[in-house]
């Protein structure tokens, strides 16, 4: 132990055997000892970060797949609209919230034509073609939305009906693919009528055509014979989707 003259000789700035204190060491030493430690915290801090990104991404997709769970829950796939038509179907609804399928996926190919119910607003669709070849160029007509009931009706609509082809009651073709997007103003009194461009394919379509993202372009065309055509929209009526059809005309092809 150093005794107090001792003590004061190493503070002594005049003590020949004192040695000189080197700073620029003393912090260059201090600087390597603090280093693992910061690193450290850098590293846990980085991992932190790092958790609650991945944390929020997991929760992202938790809600998607809550959103997906819900969807299948209120609008179960149809027989034989697979998964497609079960996320589709959740796009119209009426004043009770009741899910259902839009205009366009109400008959499925190879499926019995649905039976719908006229719509209370009065509003009904009627289709006019002519008869066509057998073969599978597109037969174009004229769809008409007629307002048969006793009030007014206001909304909006799609540019054209949804045309579904079929003969014994079994879907043959329905309107598919990529759709405008436009919308067509309704504002019909009681007797009035709104014209639009309507047409079909007179070929006959299956099950994997509604699973697929675009019918087959190769799909086999129907035989000479007497058929039907059925129209179907979705006309928004105060924020409500009110599903229209109306009663099948028969065409002739051949």
């Amino acid at each position: 132990m150093a005794t107090e003259p001792n003590l004061r000789d190493l503070f002594r700035g005049d003590t020949p055997t004192m040695r000189p204190i080197d700073t620029a060491a003393v912090i260059r030493r201090s600087k390597t000892r603090r280093l693992p430690a910061q690193v450290g915290i850098g590293g846990a801090f980085a991992l932190g970060i790092g958790g609650l990104g991945v944390a929020g991404l997991q929760g992202l997709g938790g809600a998607q797949s809550t959103s997906d769970s819900a969807v299948s829950e209120q609008a179960p796939a149809e027989p034989d609209g697979g998964a497609k038509g079960a996320t589709e179907a959740t796009l119209g609804g009426d004043a009770a919230g009741i899910k259902r399928a839009p205009a366009e996926r109400i008959n499925l190919c190879g499926g019995p034509l649905a039976e719908v119910a006229p719509s209370a607003t009065g509003l009904v669709l009627t289709l006019e073609f002519p008869d066509a070849p057998v073969g599978t160029a597109p037969v174009l007509g004229t769809a008409t939305l007629t307002n048969t009931g006793t009030e007014t009706v206001v909304g909006y609509t799609g540019p054209t009906p949804a045309v579904t082809l079929s003969q014994a009651g079994i879907v043959l073709w329905h309107s598919n693919g990529p759709t405008i997007l436009s919308i067509q103003d309704v504002s019909l009194a009681p007797g009035e009528s709104l014209e639009f461009a309507a047409s079909f394919t007179p070929v006959v379509c299956a099950t994997e055509d509604d699973t697929a993202e675009a019918f087959r372009a190769d799909l086999p065309p129907v035989a000479a014979g007497e058929y039907t055509v059925t129209a179907a929209a979705d006309v928004s009526i105060d924020g409500v989707a009110e599903l229209v059809t109306g009663p099948g005309t028969t065409v002739r092809i051949g």
